[in-house]
């Protein structure tokens, strides 16, 4: 289900993100090449032949430029960072999220936690409400009124 990006993905991984990204950041194709050359895997979610999403993981110790992401650094010595996962529309509500992130936080126990944002301004409720069930909790907040983020956590054994 999970496979690294490829050239033939370039185009369907930007089109999922520009169709999100209120909830992310842009991303051209020079900036796509830029985290994957950072990222600890830089996957597309494919399902019967079709990419259906894609997801981008960043290991502690990076030159990943994000603010959230230097918060981490900053805060804690070991962690795996999902900067991003995108589901295409036609593939929401399937189970795929619970399926990707089984395996990725396979990978991120060796790092002792996996770390991420969620909106919190403008709230992106349906994203909350799904770390908090996983067992993420927040551990800081960062932005300005109308434009923040909270930063979570779960510790992996």
């Amino acid at each position: 289900m999970l496979r690294p990006i490829q050239p033939a993905d370039h185009a369907a991984v930007l089109e999922l993100n520009a169709r999100n990204v209120e909830l992310l950041a842009p991303m051209d194709e020079e900036r796509m090449a830029q985290l994957m050359a950072w990222a600890d895997r830089a996957d597309v979610i494919e399902v019967e032949g079709e990419v259906a999403g894609f997801v981008l993981t960043f290991a502690a110790g990076t030159a990943y430029d994000s603010a959230n992401y230097r918060w981490f650094s900053e805060n804690r010595e070991e962690f795996y960072y999902l900067d991003r996962i995108v589901l295409a529309d036609t593939h929401r509500r399937l189970g795929l999220g619970r399926r990707v992130y089984d395996e990725l936080e396979q990978v991120a126990a060796t790092h002792g936690r996996m770390v991420l944002e969620v909106n919190l301004e403008p709230p992106n409720e349906p994203s909350l409400a799904f770390h908090r069930g996983r067992g993420y909790v927040e551990v800081a907040e960062l932005g300005e009124p109308g434009k923040k983020v909270v930063l979570m956590e779960k510790i992996l054994a």
